[in-house]
Formats: structure tokens, sequence, C-alpha cells
């Protein structure tokens, strides 16, 4: 699927059902936005991820066999996230 990053550059790309989960890189990346998102197949925002923390961004991301998402932030959050609408279920702080 071609399209264009909202802010920086994709990063990772990940296939799913839902649509095309996309890691932008994190400098010059607006810290009041999700730069982790998913893309439908028309290239529509289908949603943001929710974060733990406002002013953190998310700096790695998997798919995991369940179909969650596994996704970690720069201020030492391990979070999971639902597919379908990229809230968070589950999140830690570990740093």
């Amino acid at each position: 699927m071609d399209f264009a990053p909202l802010h920086t550059q994709a990063v990772k790309t990940i296939v799913t059902k839902v649509g095309l989960l996309v890691l932008e890189a994190l400098d010059g990346f607006p810290r009041g936005e999700s730069n982790l998102y998913c893309l439908g197949g028309s290239g529509v925002l289908v949603w943001a991820a929710e974060k733990p923390d406002p002013n953190t961004l998310y700096s790695r991301v998997r798919l995991n066999d369940d179909e969650t998402i596994s996704a970690y932030t720069v201020s030492g959050h391990s979070c999971e996230l639902n597919l379908k609408n990229g809230k968070i279920f589950q999140a830690i702080k570990i740093l």
C-alpha cells in the first residue's frame, strides 16, 4: 500500500486484517499526537494509538499471535493495545 506518513517517516509497517499499522520516527514528530496508527485500505486513518502519557511517543511495536499489539514508549511504558481500535488494555511502567 502506498501512503504518506503523517509527520516524519515510517520506521516500521505491519500489514494486519484491520489495515496497515505504522510506526513513525520519533525525531520531529509532535509530542501531542500518536506516532503509532493504523491506516485503512484507501490510506485513511482508522485510529491513532492511545498513549499512556500524553507527552510520550512509541519506540517499538509488534503484532502478537493473538492479534493484539505490544508497544513500548520512550518513557518506559510497556503497552498492550487492541488491534481494532488502538486502545490500551494494559500498560506497565517498566523504567
